[in-house]
């Protein structure tokens, strides 16, 4: 607890006591009642003091709202219905109403603490220094914000990340918890991007820095978490404009329960007038009151959406604003971009066929032809061949343009290309049925094989898919510029509904457009992208979702949801926590709703007293934070 939460909870205590004692007092103390101070009874006095222990501040809001001429709010009906109740002489009533409101409160602070947590530990991955690399080779610690572009820092075992950069020198492990949601490790070395926010386990690291921090991922990431409470979802809207109507009607309702009433009963019933005829009428119309207090629709609800937002936080999706998670709990379209996405982006050897000789020497000779070249397939090569290169078995290496190499190693002459580089030289190859890249090899002119180079598929793409039918999930569709025969091949081995394939950025939208254009009014259509080309679709969709890792910078912005490990099971999980947070949401006010108005009736015919209008207040707003918290249990999710 809190400080204030604490002070609170002394406060709660301290009443309770004093009315409790109050209480033992009036009823085993001779003649006590009959005592009078200033023609009032003695406990009338005495009960001010528990009252004002446990009230001060809601008296203090409620004058406060009286002088700004916005009254009407939850301080202002505790306000009026306590002190009536200890004016018409309901003492205990009238101090317990105010002791359980409190008590209410403090269950809602505890309970926005808890969701706050998640957060909390979101906030730590915000870095206080970095390490500094002067042009004398000294460190110096300085403030993030003053690192500059192209700057190299160093950062040490147990520190954090301050700036996205990349790796200039040594080995390490990273702790990316706090901003994937995982606690898988994750090796780094030498020319690897890393993000600032994650924990450096093991070695000495030095970082060039490629952003500012401002610009960097952990800033965007806090920037997105603080302003998400900002964009409310219609339900929160609706609960804000209810309670701006609703208040004042239940006041006036009260008012006129007080009055009306005993009028007619003196003018059309022949009662005697009299303070006991108007008591029952007004005691009843401050029972009304304290039932009518919104606090369980107008705190359970923002804490609902609050606690959501935390816990998806925790399991590294980023939830820009209740909104977004109201809108992603009706999402029955999933679009999805191919590259980068359902696969790595990353070009690897899936394959190595129709060689005349093993396929560790294959690989070596083409790794070794490619030595010198910098094309992405040259460096898919020689990842997957992992070893240091030994440039002197290598000699007249020529690049053919659109073909592919020529190379002298180990003093055999080496083709390493496409079909056309072979046709060229007109030496027989097989035709490979595989989908990728196909590397064609001849050595001496004889024909020695080819290798398959391929974009690979993510481990969990069809599993994510899988998982995102059984919730309910109507259509997925696959998006990408890629040749039919590759896109086609995908979408067939993660079970995507439908693809188009060889499109433009311009052509995505199209697409879009036309499901949108087909889908009912309150079904959501979502887009899931991670490059800069994706930013117009992630726009146009109802729900945009991007790849937080590896994604473009454009693509975060765009998007209204962030994952932040690139997997593409999180999708599935995202949609699971805000179905699981609407429907508490709905739990919630409809409970609210039902107990309010049912109490109300009972109170208005005087069969509900000030303790079922404790119940219907405090009860009912506690039970609705308890349901609200629930939202934070997403592990098993």
């Amino acid at each position: 607890m809190t400080k204030k939460q604490k002070k609170n909870l002394i406060r709660i205590i301290v009443a309770a006591v004093l009315i409790l004692a109050l209480e033992l007092i009036e009823k085993f103390v001779p003649g006590y009642s009959d005592i009078t101070f200033f023609s009032r009874p003695l406990s009338f006095w005495l009960f001010f003091i528990p009252y004002f222990v446990i009230g001060y501040d809601i008296l203090k809001k409620a004058g406060k709202g009286i002088i700004n001429l916005k009254p009407f709010d939850e301080n202002f009906l505790m306000a009026v219905a306590t002190v009536g109740a200890i004016a018409l002489g309901e003492y205990t009533e009238g101090v317990a109403v105010m002791l359980f409101y409190q008590i209410g409160e403090l269950f809602q602070g505890i309970a926005v603490g808890k969701s706050r947590k998640n957060i909390s530990a979101l906030m730590d991955i915000r870095p206080d220094y970095a390490n500094l690399v002067k042009e004398n080779g000294e460190t110096e610690t300085v403030d993030p914000d003053t690192v500059a572009i192209g700057s190299v820092i160093v950062v040490k075992p147990g520190e954090k990340i301050p700036l996205d950069g990349i790796i200039v020198e040594g080995t390490t492990t990273l702790n990316t918890s706090a901003l994937t949601g995982e606690s898988v490790p994750r090796e780094v070395r030498a020319d690897d991007e890393v993000s600032s926010g994650c924990i450096n386990i093991s070695g000495v690291v030095k970082i060039k820095t490629t952003k500012q921090f401002g610009e960097s991922t952990v800033s965007k990431i806090l920037e997105l978490v603080e302003n998400a409470s900002s964009k409310k979802s219609r339900s929160e809207n609706f609960i804000s404009k209810f309670a701006k109507v609703y208040t004042p009607i239940v006041c006036l309702g009260a008012l006129l329960l007080a009055v009306i009433p005993p009028v007619v009963q003196m003018l059309f019933m022949n009662a005697q007038p009299g303070w006991a005829l108007w008591t029952d009428w007004i005691f009843r119309a401050l029972t009304f009151l304290v039932i009518s207090c919104p606090c369980a629709l107008v705190i359970s609800i923002p804490l609902s959406f609050f606690a959501g937002i935390g816990g998806a936080s925790s399991s590294g999706v980023l939830i820009k604003g209740s909104n977004y998670m109201e809108a992603l709990s009706k999402v029955k379209y999933l679009v999805f971009d191919k590259t980068g996405t359902m696969t790595k982006g990353v070009f690897e050897v899936s394959g190595i066929h129709h060689n005349s000789i093993e396929d560790k020497e294959l690989l070596e000779i083409a790794a070794l032809a490619e030595s010198y070249s910098t094309h992405p397939i040259s460096k898919s090569l020689l990842a997957a061949y992992g070893k240091e290169i030994d440039k002197n078995r290598v000699s007249d290496v020529k690049e053919i343009s659109g073909h592919g190499i020529s190379a002298v190693v180990d003093g055999k002459k080496v083709l390493a290309g496409n079909g056309k580089l072979m046709k060229a030289e007109n030496i027989e190859y097989n035709e490979c049925h595989s989908v990728g890249t196909i590397v064609h090899i001849a050595i001496d002119r004889k024909y020695a094989g080819h290798i398959v180079i391929s974009d690979v598929l993510k481990p969990d793409a069809k599993e994510a898919i899988a998982k995102l039918k059984a919730i309910g999930v109507k259509k997925n569709v696959m998006l990408t510029g890629d040749a039919k025969s590759v896109a086609e091949k995908v979408a067939a081995e993660i079970g995507i509904d439908s693809v188009y394939s060889e499109l433009l950025p311009q052509d995505k939208v199209s697409k879009v457009e036309e499901l949108l254009n087909s889908k009912a009014a309150n079904e959501m259509l979502a887009f899931v992208g991670d490059g800069i080309n994706d930013a117009p679709v992630l726009t146009r969709a109802d729900v945009g979702i991007s790849m937080g890792a590896l994604g473009s910078d454009a693509a975060i912005e765009a998007s209204d949801v962030v994952l932040m490990d690139d997997n593409p099971l999180k999708i599935s999980k995202a949609i699971k926590i805000a179905k699981k947070c609407m429907r508490i949401v709905y739990e919630n006010i409809s409970f609210a709703l039902f107990v309010k108005f049912a109490c109300l009736v009972l109170g208005a015919f005087g069969i509900a007293d000030m303790w079922i209008a404790i119940f219907a207040d405090v009860g009912v707003m506690v039970l609705c934070i308890l349901n609200a918290i629930r939202v934070l249990a997403v592990k098993k999710i």
